[in-house]
């Protein structure tokens, strides 16, 4: 369950491999910290493939969604899934891309972090801009530092280079907390002038 307080719920966020190959780290810790978010957990690692495949989402619900966005983007740009996919069923879509991600998070060690603040899911969201760069304003930490296209991600077999994840969801951050800080200690300060 989500925690009662605003000011103190925690959201889950990764320095994706491009983020961390970009050196960007600090950058996207300062611009969290500026929003008076904190950081209560941090750690660079490399993850297993158990451990990501744990991350994502297996149920059919989601990967069904993951292929439909996947449709979306190349009904827009007038692209045909056939020639990438051979089908144009979301469910059938999803579990490549699902893949794809998979592969793309074992390439290079990760950031894993516990966000903590008023409405941290919400913010953290705001401040990274929505998942696909091309969608996301100047200002976040996508629109300003990631330029990739799905489109062009799934004609070459790839994820979406997008520097950075964060939980989408209060139960979602629950859920990636656990899975990846398990039992290892947060933080709990106060920040200067709290």
């Amino acid at each position: 369950m989500a925690n009662k307080n605003p000011k103190e719920e925690r959201t889950y966020v990764m320095v994706k491999p491009d983020g961390v190959k970009k050196g960007l780290i600090g950058e996207i810790i300062k611009r969290f910290e500026q929003r008076d978010l904190k950081i209560v957990a941090l750690e660079m690692f490399q993850p297993t493939l158990e451990e990501m495949d744990n991350h994502y989402p297996k149920d059919l619900a989601w990967i069904t969604r993951l292929g439909g966005k996947t449709l979306s983007t190349y009904e827009k740009y007038q692209f045909n899934p056939m020639e990438d996919f051979g089908t144009t069923n979301p469910a059938e879509i999803g579990p490549e891309i699902r893949k794809w991600l998979i592969d793309y998070m074992l390439s290079a060690p990760l950031v894993k972090m516990v966000v903590e603040g008023t409405h941290a899911v919400d913010m953290v969201r705001k401040i990274c801009g929505p998942t696909l760069p091309y969608l996301a304003d100047m200002g976040t930490i996508r629109g300003d530092f990631s330029n990739d296209s799905p489109v062009q991600a799934n004609a070459e077999k790839r994820a979406v280079a997008n520097v950075v994840h964060a939980s989408e969801t209060p139960e979602e951050a629950v859920h990636e907390i656990e899975h990846w800080f398990g039992n290892e200690t947060l933080h709990n300060y106060k920040r200067h002038g709290e």
